[in-house]
C-alpha cells in the first residue's frame, strides 16, 4: 500500500516536471498562470490533470480544440512514478528517499528539455545537485557530498577543456558540469566514475551514428545518458559495487 502512495506521489510530481518542461525555457512563471491548453489557452479542469489516466481518457487530445496533446506527459509522468517507486523500494519511506526521488525527477526534467531544445537551465540543475548534496542526513554527510560535487565539477570541466582543444569545438556545456557534480554529491567518487563510464556506453552508439554532423541543433545532447547512467548506477549499486571489488579487489 505505501509502495503504491509512493507512485502516486510520483505520478503527481511528474505532472508538475511536465509544467516546468514546457514553462522554464520560456521564462514563464511555473505557477501562473493556471494549467491551459497551450493551443488553444483554454484552462483545464480538475480533471483534466489526473496524471497518465487523462492523457488516456482523453485519447491524447485536447477536451475544448482537440489538438493533439504530446506523449512526452504521460511518459514523463510514468518515469517519475517509476523513479519514486524505485528509489523508495531501495532507501524505505523517508527523508532521503525524498530527496533522491528529487534530484532524480529534476534530472528527468534536465533530460527531456536538453533533448527537446539542447537547453540545460540553470534553475533545475542547481536544484538536482542541491536536493541530492541534501540527501544527507547529518552535517558531515553534506560535507562529504559538496565535496564530491566540488571535485567531479572540477574534473568535468579539466575534462573539457582537453576534449574542447582536441575536437576544435565545444566538448561539454556548463550544464553537464553541474550534472556530473549531482553525480558525485549521489554516489561518490567509486560509483561516479562507474556512471560516466556507464553514460559513455549509452550515448556510444547514437554518438556514432551523428558523428558527422555539423548541425549544432542536431548535435547529441549528452544530459539524458548522464541522468540514465546515474539512476542505474545508483538502484544497482550493489552490483556495481561488487564488479569492482572483483576487478580491483
Amino acid at each position: 500500500m505505501t509502495l503504491a502512495f509512493v507512485i502516486l506521489i510520483g505520478l503527481v510530481f511528474g505532472s508538475f516536471l511536465n509544467v516546468l518542461i514546457a514553462r522554464i525555457p520560456h521564462n514563464e512563471n511555473v505557477a501562473f498562470p493556471a494549467s491551459h491548453c497551450p493551443k488553444c489557452k483554454t484552462p483545464l479542469k480538475i480533471y483534466h490533470n489526473i496524471p497518465l489516466f487523462s492523457w488516456l481518457f482523453l485519447r491524447g487530445k485536447c477536451a475544448f480544440c482537440k489538438e493533439k496533446i504530446s506523449i512526452q506527459y504521460p511518459i514523463v509522468e510514468l518515469l517519475s512514478g517509476i523513479i519514486f517507486g524505485a528509489v523508495f523500494f531501495k532507501l524505505g519511506f523517508g527523508y532521503m528517499a525524498l530527496m533522491i526521488s528529487l534530484s532524480f525527477s529534476f534530472l528527468l526534467a534536465l533530460s527531456v528539455i536538453d533533448f527537446y531544445i539542447k537547453m540545460v537551465p540553470d534553475s533545475l540543475n542547481l536544484l538536482a545537485m542541491t536536493t541530492a548534496m541534501m540527501a544527507a542526513l547529518s552535517l558531515e554527510g553534506f560535507v562529504i557530498n559538496f565535496q564530491h560535487t566540488l571535485l567531479f565539477v572540477g574534473g568535468f570541466a579539466l575534462l573539457r577543456f582537453y576534449l574542447s582543444y582536441f575536437m576544435k569545438r565545444e566538448a561539454l556545456g556548463e550544464g553537464d558540469l553541474m550534472v556530473a557534480g549531482t553525480m558525485g554529491a549521489m554516489v561518490g567518487i567509486q560509483l561516479g566514475l562507474m556512471a560516466i563510464f556507464v553514460s559513455a556506453l549509452l550515448a556510444l552508439p547514437i554518438m556514432l551514428i551523428m558523428r558527422n554532423e555539423t548541425d549544432e541543433s542536431k548535435m547529441v545532447p549528452f544530459v539524458p545518458f548522464l541522468a540514465m547512467a546515474l539512476f542505474i548506477v545508483y538502484i544497482f549499486d550493489f552490483a556495481f559495487i561488487e564488479y569492482w571489488n572483483n576487478l580491483y579487489g
